[in-house]
């Protein structure tokens, strides 16, 4: 015996016919002469990208100089070698690598984005000495000592920078 609830269907409607498809290709000839289309726009937009540098003059870098660099770049050699050389026992230690950590960070953050300094050998070995120095002390703390192996190749690293300075690479 049925449900009550269940209504069986005896009889089938039929569908109502489907609507026309209306092609996105066509615009209506009213509407397009009166609107900008967007492929104008873009062809406007991507001229204006590509012309814009060949029209601008260049700006000049970060880094003002070549003079700026070098002093720069001293600053932070000597701090590095204050620091390291530092004994474990002074009580000024922790105040030296927090200014070092914010000389290197700003040394970094100035001097990286200059395509014209990436190819040097002063820069890559600070930049890789002081990634070092980073490093230890973000690891380790402030006041650990740096090891033996890698206080020499950090000094090493400072050394021939600071030959290369003196040579303009």
């Amino acid at each position: 015996m049925a449900s009550p609830t269940l209504i069986t269907p005896t009889t089938t409607k039929s569908k109502p016919p489907p609507l026309p498809i209306k092609s996105k290709l066509t615009t209506p000839t009213t509407s397009a002469a009166s609107q900008p289309r967007r492929r104008d726009f873009l062809s406007l937009a991507t001229a204006g990208t590509i012309l814009s540098p060949l029209l601008l003059p260049a700006t000049p870098a970060w880094a003002a100089d070549d003079e700026e660099y070098v002093k720069d770049t001293e600053d932070v050699i000597v701090k590095v070698r204050s620091t390291i050389n530092m004994d474990k026992t002074d009580p000024n230690v922790a105040a030296a690598v927090a200014e070092l950590r914010e000389t290197s960070n700003s040394w970094v953050a100035k001097y990286r984005r200059e395509k014209a300094l990436l190819g040097r050998a002063s820069f890559r070995d600070i930049y890789s000495a002081l990634n070092a120095v980073s490093g230890h002390y973000i690891s380790f703390g402030p006041t650990a000592p740096i090891p033996a192996k890698r206080k020499a190749r950090i000094l090493e690293e400072m050394d021939t920078a600071e030959k290369a300075l003196l040579r303009g690479r």
